[in-house]
């Protein structure tokens, strides 16, 4: 006999199971599917003191993941700018109360289509679309998703994702940036749209049961 025996645990109450959320496909990536990975490794902006970096596509049934991470290094800059460069690197991405914040500190991103179209993405979309993430979009979504970052008297480093959906059309496609604080002008890059297209053929199912979109 031990002292817990006459304190036995109850048995919980059953109750119904929570339904498990499945987001639209034009939100995020499937979560059971293992995507076909794509090496990019291209800098899409690159001087003495600022670097941007695509590292490689995370290409899924339904849309694509570019793994990115950029860097920037001090030079001559005093102490109190290097802290004012620390703001701005490390501000995330803007909403509609920061109506102050202007164009040129923000991280900007877009894709331009072999047909001319374009999908604008990036941290001022954030508080330009009214349209509610439920309903589909009219046209593709290009969403820039910072995903941590740490620096120092030296350099800071950061990293993130451009999640673009739907899959995108056989053809060049133009990938541009701009964050005109931190001395990046426009600038751009090409990736292989049939090149991710033929990619998604090798994306796998966690398992069979699992069915991709219609």
């Amino acid at each position: 006999m031990t002292f817990f025996q006459d304190y036995p645990i109850p048995t919980p109450p059953s109750r119904a199971r929570t339904p498990q959320f499945t987001p639209p496909p034009w939100v995020a990536a499937p979560r059971y599917e293992l995507p076909a990975v794509v090496p990019v490794g291209q800098f899409i902006h690159k001087s003495p003191t600022f670097v941007v970096a695509i590292e490689a596509a995370k290409v899924y049934s339904t849309g694509c993941v570019f793994e990115m991470s950029w860097m920037l290094r001090r030079t001559d800059q005093d102490d109190r700018r290097w802290s004012e460069m620390n703001g701005v690197f490390h501000r995330p991405a803007p909403h509609l109360r920061d109506a102050a914040i202007s164009v040129d500190s923000v991280f900007l991103f877009g894709m331009q289509f072999p047909d001319g179209s374009k999908a604008s993405t990036s941290s001022l979309a954030v508080y330009e679309q009214s349209v509610p993430r439920d309903q589909e979009p009219g046209g593709p979504v290009f969403e820039f998703r910072p995903r941590g970052a740490n620096g120092g008297e030296d350099d800071m480093s950061a990293m993130g994702t451009l999640w673009l959906w739907p899959l995108p059309p056989a053809g060049d496609l133009r990938l541009l940036a701009q964050w005109t604080s931190l001395g990046m002008p426009e600038s751009s890059m090409v990736l292989d749209g049939s090149r991710l297209r033929a990619a998604a053929a090798a994306v796998q199912q966690y398992w069979p049961e699992e069915v991709g979109p219609e």
